[in-house]
């Protein structure tokens, strides 16, 4: 599937008269001359700058924008399987794991602190497939959309452009997360049932079939398109809301390092906005994964609405820290391999002019 988004995005026939892969003229006489600065439609999309390893939009640039999910993804989800698996108990099980200290307490207790990391195999290897889709097909789709509405409609409505392409890559990136992320919690949630990611599959397979790993789909998506939709969406905006009031400078005259902290402190907000957008469907699917033959609707109406905010804490401090570290290691691979950053977008001139010719 990677490598028919790869040729698709190698061939798409753009309608904007400048080649975004490529940054050349529709006629192709001749290339752009890189000059600094120069933005080519929305998004401020750069003509390519010395250092750069790779042409924006080009299919080196969606697959090392994958690779960066990747590591996003698989790395902080994975440091974090301690406090996920408390949460998820914390869910399933609120008389047993009262809170998240006694939570901590009493999984220490039954199982060693090296039950804390029941999970981290399905933990990572889905998360990692779910990191590719997410960043990779985001990038894909938000240079698509924007290019089908074209630069002035793409800048005016931009957020609604965020919202259209995270939502986009995280359906496709869930359909991967699925089997990983119904075999996690089957380990973290069901006592005695498999300790390791090798030993669940082929129980959960002998039990329900395929449908043990594809059941909890359908939430996973009210859970995760949501989330995906706030995480990119609010911190693009957030990006663009810091350079513009609170740093006291351009971005292009931050250094690096600068840059790093402004992409982790929006990515910190949006993440708590992630947490609280998504935490109901988050237990339906603990749940579901817990109980068999039980319909999202059923556990939905078991738990209660005071049921499915259960664990809201935590998993506050869990996707706030998870969200802002992927953003910082997602833009930290991008610094690292030499991957065009585009600055925050601007007002394109043709739409200043309209402006102004109104009198706006």
């Amino acid at each position: 599937m990677w490598q028919s988004l790869m040729e698709t995005a190698k061939y798409s026939p753009f309608k904007n008269p400048v080649s975004i892969a490529h940054c050349e003229p529709a006629n192709n006489d001749k290339m752009l001359s890189p000059v600094p600065g120069r933005t080519i439609g929305f998004a401020a999309t750069p003509i390519r700058q010395p250092g750069d390893s790779c042409d924006f939009g080009s299919p080196k640039y969606f697959a090392l924008c994958g690779l960066g999910g990747i590591l996003s993804c698989g790395l902080t989800h994975t440091m974090v399987v301690p406090l996920d698996l408390v949460k998820c108990r914390l869910q399933v099980d609120p008389a047993k794991y009262k809170s998240l200290i006694h939570g901590f307490k009493v999984t220490i207790a039954e199982e060693g602190s090296r039950g804390l990391a029941k999970g981290w195999a399905p933990t990572f290897f889905g998360y990692s497939v779910q990191g590719l889709g997410k960043f990779g097909l985001y990038e894909y789709f938000k240079i698509l959309y924007s290019d089908l509405m074209g630069e002035e409609n793409a800048f005016l409505w931009r957020t609604s452009l965020y919202l259209a392409a995270s939502a986009s890559a995280e359906f496709f990136a869930d359909i991967g997360l699925s089997p990983f992320e119904a075999t996690k919690v089957k380990i973290q949630t069901t006592p005695g049932f498999a300790s390791t990611f090798r030993e669940a599959v082929p129980k959960m397979y002998a039990q329900e079939g395929t449908n043990a790993f594809f059941k909890s789909l359908v939430p996973l998506w009210c859970r995760q398109i949501p989330y995906t939709m706030m995480k990119f969406a609010c911190f693009e905006r957030t990006v663009e809301l810091l350079y513009k009031h609170v740093v006291p400078k351009p971005r292009a005259d931050c250094t690096k390092g600068e840059q790093l902290v402004v992409t982790f402190a929006a990515g910190y907000i949006a993440g708590v906005f992630c947490a609280v957008v998504s935490h109901p469907a988050d237990t339906v699917v603990s749940k579901l994964n817990q109980e068999k033959g039980s319909s999202a609707l059923d556990v939905a109406k078991k738990v209660g609405f005071g049921g499915l905010w259960k664990g809201l804490g935590p998993r506050i401090i869990m996707i706030g820290t998870l969200t802002a570290l992927q953003w910082f290691i997602y833009d930290f691979v991008k610094v690292s391999l030499g991957i065009p950053r585009p600055p925050p977008p601007e007002m394109p001139e043709s739409l200043k002019k309209k402006l102004a010719a109104e009198g706006k």
